[in-house]
């Protein structure tokens, strides 16, 4: 009579290589194991010889190690096993180690890490690390099977193709090869007999008719054709077609076609045309908003000092508040040219999203349309979140942009402020969330609805089911990606015909109880007698800012691109005390250049930076890193002021 095991019904004990000097430990781990129903054989070493001798006397299923032992330690055991036996999960033990020390073994390869005197929590990763190794086999397994059906692909396709059909002088269909069912859902006996063009789109007849009579006329070449052929579901396959004239050979009789569906590589050649039309429009958009933003800071510049100079006469006060506010509306048209194309350089303050939707709601409602009934719910309390005000508006404009693009015959927009807890309990509905207080702002619509096999794919970029030419799948990935940069998530809620509620969660922060703007008038600006060296390619943004500044009583220096700054540096090293550069200027020195070449000499220069853009320019770690101070055009007169004092009275 046969064992279970001798019959097959009991899997073989599993292999556990245990790395351990403390053996009375090691029959711990065993006796655990076998607690939890795991069969195992452990067998246990104690150095490294032995390890490395246990390692060449076959196959492990898991190897555990001890993080500290008396002549190697767990890391160096596991990155000889990884030569050994590669794939092996290996699961580090230690009584001591520390987090910086996990960390550092987990990012080696080790597949987790288990405290000795937390030991429920020893099966558990012992699991978890059998699991994962048994899902790295199965997708290497999945990989090498992907790499062998791609080889054969290759053969195929170099041979015969996708289809491979023959047709006669009139286009009847002779043969067509069995993968007809695969690529254009038609059997090959409903396909012979048939004309090709009856499977061919009208609008592309003319053109494989041309194509057809040239092959014809011309058997010594091939003849690559273009068109759009019916699946047997009445969609349509974009597909390229190689010909061959062999109607003169009396065994074929006919011309010879070779058929491949490119309806995938035409995808993803329009989202490429598309995506390098998106580039290029936003190039040009952050171009234009950069030298836009010159212009502004004169013009809002000047503006301001005008209204600040004292009470104008007649009309002209009026005229200057009507040229400061058109300015504002410019100012802030740039920045989301600026957000567009992808150079707003990220610039987080506090702001209460009450405020921010309370100043889009004249926008929104424009967009929306008459049809759509728009509801705003305001939260009762100030609700503030460390933001780049641009951005959040971007957010809230894409959702509600794709809420009126669900709603086609009208329908309701509720968006709503709320603070609210996240407790522990609560994050495991959603992976992103964590614990602590946030505030939430919702868009919800009363539209078709997301389907449930489209929900999980909605933030992919490109991925729109919208028709051609009315999406570009890049709004919805946008929102996510801003949401991501501030720490926050998105949780989605929808059923097809009931609409779609889209709440953005992002860390609450404590308000200050003011407004973030301030007024553009000021009513006394701090002064000081420092020399400040100010370089701007921008002729009247130069002249502007060394007024303001020698009217505040500074010794100002001006250069218009970074060599004449060097010079002057070199000149007046000894009294220059604060830098105020233009980043991106003229001549091959950026304004970070000189800053850095200054520095190399005076380690504490202080310096500030202004810039029309660009994040992607400067970059993340440059403008966002503390101690760096930075000016976003266009800025006023009494921005630069208070952001000249702080420098120089920081440390």
């Amino acid at each position: 009579m046969q064992t279970m095991r001798e019959s097959g019904m009991v899997p073989p004990p599993l292999r556990v290589l245990h790395l351990e000097d403390n053996h009375d430990y090691s029959a711990l781990v065993g006796s655990k194991l076998t607690a939890e129903g795991i069969n195992a054989d452990v067998i246990c070493v104690d150095r490294r010889s032995t390890f490395e001798a246990a390692l060449g006397q076959g196959e492990y299923d898991l190897i555990i190690a001890d993080y500290s032992l008396p002549d190697f330690n767990g890391v160096q055991a596991m990155k000889i096993a990884q030569q050994k036996v590669p794939g092996t999960p290996i699961l580090l033990v230690s009584g001591t180690i520390g987090e910086e020390a996990a960390i550092e073994s987990l990012k080696a390869g080790a597949s987790d890490y288990v405290l000795k005197q937390w030991p429920e929590r020893l099966v558990p990763a012992v699991r978890r690390a059998l699991r994962e190794s048994e899902e790295r086999r199965n997708r290497l397994r999945a990989e090498n099977a992907l790499e062998r059906r791609e080889k054969l692909f290759r053969a195929l396709s170099e041979n015969a193709l996708d289809i491979v059909t023959v047709i006669s002088q009139d286009a009847t269909v002779l043969y067509v090869s069995p993968s007809s069912l695969r690529v254009i859902g038609y059997q090959p006996e409903e396909l012979s007999g048939q004309s090709a063009f009856a499977f061919i789109h009208p609008e592309d007849h003319a053109v494989v008719q041309q194509d057809l009579e040239h092959c014809i006329a011309t058997p010594e070449v091939t003849t690559t054709s273009k068109f759009r052929a019916r699946h047997k579901d009445g969609s349509w396959r974009h597909v390229e077609t190689i010909c061959r004239s062999l109607l003169a050979d009396p065994e074929i009789g006919g011309v010879v076609v070779n058929l491949r569906d490119m309806t995938e590589r035409h995808r993803l050649e329009e989202q490429l045309r598309h995506s390098q039309k998106m580039e290029a429009i936003g190039q040009l958009a952050g171009g234009v908003a950069h030298d836009f933003n010159n212009i502004l800071t004169v013009i809002q510049g000047h503006a301001s000092l005008l209204r600040v100079s004292g009470p104008l006469p007649g009309n002209q006060g009026i005229s200057v508040d009507q040229i400061h506010q058109a300015a504002e509306r410019a100012a802030a048209l740039t920045r989301q040219l600026l957000t567009f194309s992808r150079r707003q350089v990220m610039q987080p303050k506090p702001l209460d999203l009450n405020t921010v939707l309370s100043n889009m709601t004249r926008m929104l409602g424009r967009i929306l349309g008459e049809d759509i009934a728009l509801q705003f719910n305001y939260a009762p309390a100030e609700t503030w979140v460390l933001a780049d005000e641009g951005m959040m508006e971007q957010v809230l404009m894409n959702l509600a942009v794709n809420a009126r693009d669900a709603m086609p015959a009208g329908g309701r927009l509720i968006i709503g402020v709320s603070s609210r807890e996240i407790r522990a309990e609560d994050i495991a509905r959603h992976p992103d969330g964590r614990p602590g207080q946030f505030v939430s702002f919702a868009v919800c619509d009363t539209g078709s609805g997301i389907p449930p096999d489209v929900l999980p794919r909605i933030f992919e970029p490109f991925f729109t089911t919208k028709p051609v030419g009315k999406g570009t799948g890049l709004g919805l990935a946008t929102v996510y990606g801003i949401v991501k940069q501030h720490d926050g998530w998105i949780e989605v809620e929808s059923e097809a015909g009931k609409g779609t509620t889209f709440n953005v969660l992002l860390p609450a922060v404590k308000g200050d109880g003011k407004a973030a703007t301030e007024s553009a008038v000021e009513q006394t600006l701090p002064r000081g007698t420092e020399t400040i060296l100010v370089v701007e390619d921008e002729a009247p943004v130069r002249e502007l800012v060394c007024s303001v500044l020698r009217a505040l009583g500074y010794r100002v220096m001006d250069a218009d691109n970074g060599a004449r700054a060097w010079e002057a540096w070199q000149r007046h090293k000894d009294e220059i005390e604060l830098v105020l550069t233009d980043i991106i200027m003229p001549g091959g020195m950026t304004g970070r250049d000189l800053v850095e070449r200054i520095r190399a000499e005076r380690p504490d220069l202080k310096a500030i930076y202004t810039s029309g853009y660009s994040s992607d320019i400067v970059g993340k770690d440059f403008v966002l890193h503390e101690g760096v101070n930075y000016l976003q055009k266009p800025f006023l007169p009494q921005v630069v002021a208070r952001a000249v004092r702080k420098c120089l009275d920081g440390k």
